[in-house]
């Protein structure tokens, strides 16, 4: 049993990781003024938007890898909470058109963030096992 908790562990790592990591790349390749410009809007300093790299870039790619994987996880789900609160507050208590919860995706990605965070990286990982793996 324990030889598939710890792939279940690497997939849901990997789904994880790789599918907010996108999210990063867009980010590099287009730059973080959207982000920038709602974090001014909320009356935050523009410098914190920056920190989007932290939790779409190195986060991810430390989950990924089994590196820091509980610390990097709980980065990622404070990263969905802040996406939450600056772009989605208006439809937390939304469905969307074709029923589901509108923020269904970013649901997915904060429990899921919580999840790996919860049960460490698995043995499928670079890290080295111990309280922050």
């Amino acid at each position: 049993m324990k030889n598939t908790d710890d792939l279940g562990k690497l997939l849901l790592r990997a789904a994880l990781a790789i599918l907010i990591l996108f999210h990063g790349i867009a980010k590099i390749v287009n730059g973080p003024g959207p982000v920038l410009g709602m974090i001014s809007n909320a009356g935050m300093p523009v410098a914190l938007g920056y920190l989007v790299y932290v939790g779409e870039v190195i986060a991810p790619l430390l989950v990924l890898f089994g590196i820091w994987t509980r610390p990097a996880a709980l980065v990622i789900a404070v990263n969905m909470i802040v996406a939450v609160f600056l772009a989605h507050t208006q439809q937390i208590f939304t469905l969307s058109r074709t029923g589901g919860w509108a923020l269904e995706l970013q649901g997915m990605f904060l429990f899921t963030a919580f999840a790996v965070a919860v049960l460490g990286a698995g043995r499928y990982s670079i890290g080295k096992q111990g309280r922050w793996n």
